[in-house]
């Protein structure tokens, strides 16, 4: 049984998805996460990442890190009681795309990197409901996610929207206009 057999069954057998079942979810696959995996994942990440410009490498890599990747142990974690429903077309439209995301990606990555993007995402959005890349996260331009007054806004959104392997489709955040 993987994760997407998971998020079917709950995503048939009611009539909302509540954050509480989401949770559960994300939670059981997140143990099968480990300290090593989360080092052979900045390994890939840092190879990845070589060809980018330094200064904005260096930012980066740090936020991925620690509020990417390191949120994995905040899922693992996380004893809170959630309340609310998950509109139940965004979620399947949302693993629909996550899957066909980590069948793409696990042609490049060999680790468990495809499977912490989608609890990850997933965490972010519908659990705690806020923007996939942290706010700080930078981006070429000397650009940043933002937020204000509650809103969250993303300044590269629109640009990847199309973009099969991109979530921001998924992503809370709005565009951040210049």
């Amino acid at each position: 049984m993987t994760i997407y057999d998971d998020f079917n069954d709950i995503s048939i057998s009611e009539d909302g998805i509540s954050k509480t079942g989401l949770l559960d979810i994300l939670k059981k696959y997140s143990e099968s996460i480990s300290v090593f995996d989360l080092m052979q994942i900045t390994g890939e990440m840092m190879e990845d990442a070589k060809y980018v410009q330094k200064n904005y490498r260096k930012k980066s890599h740090e936020v991925y890190v620690k509020h990417f990747l390191m949120r994995i142990n905040d899922v693992k974690s996380d004893d809170e009681e959630y309340n609310g429903i998950i509109d139940k077309e965004d979620f399947i439209d949302s693993i629909s795309r996550l899957k066909s995301y980590q069948l793409e990606e696990s042609k490049t990555f060999k680790s468990k990197f495809p499977l912490i993007y989608t609890i990850i995402s997933l965490y972010t959005t519908y659990i705690l409901e806020e923007p996939i890349h942290p706010v700080g996260t930078p981006f070429p331009g000397s650009l940043y996610v933002e937020e204000k007054d509650g809103v969250y806004y993303c300044p590269v959104k629109d640009a990847n929207l199309e973009s099969p392997n991109a979530v921001c489709k998924i992503c809370i955040a709005e565009q951040l206009e210049f």
